[in-house]
């Protein structure tokens, strides 16, 4: 496998690990956010099945207490629902650095990847050129070096 088919596949599986933690992360979230609200929708049945009780076997004097126990709901079913909002928004914050941090894994590996394609290419192009100047040298059809080309003319005259 080459060098930039590795930057690749390491970008790639960086970003799916991080899209797979994101994702559980989210589905963990969620989960919690459901269980919150189960358990305040069954808070708050509770506590209107035992208001009713109540009420009808007491009277007014609970009436007040009724009061105090729906508003006690709403204010557990109010915190409950601003704790699911925060651990949303925290798992879209780290689901996004996150992605971020994939982003620039994957263009560090694109970025090395090119470098050692340049290299290797001059190093390729270098190699051809001496051979083919080997291949000229053996053929007689070299360039030759314009010193040496002179003291050959002064020794033919």
């Amino acid at each position: 496998m080459s060098h930039e088919q590795q930057g690749y596949y390491r970008a790639g599986e960086a970003k799916g690990q991080a899209q797979e933690k994101t994702g559980q992360m989210a589905d963990t979230v969620k989960d919690k956010a459901h269980e919150t609200k189960d358990k305040a929708s069954e808070m708050a049945g509770n506590a209107r099945d035992r208001t009713h009780e109540s009420k009808d076997q007491t009277g007014s004097y609970l009436s007040d207490k009724t009061g105090a126990a729906k508003e006690k709901t709403s204010e557990t079913t109010q915190a409950a629902k601003d704790k699911a909002a925060g651990a949303t928004q925290a798992t879209k914050e780290k689901a996004s650095e996150m992605t971020e941090s994939a982003k620039e894994t994957a263009q560090a590996g694109k970025e090395n990847t090119g470098s050692v394609l340049q290299k290797t290419g001059e190093q390729v192009k270098s190699m051809a050129q001496g051979a083919a100047d080997a291949v000229k040298h053996s053929f007689g059809m070299a360039d030759e070096p314009e010193d040496q080309n002179k003291a050959t003319k002064r020794d033919n005259y």
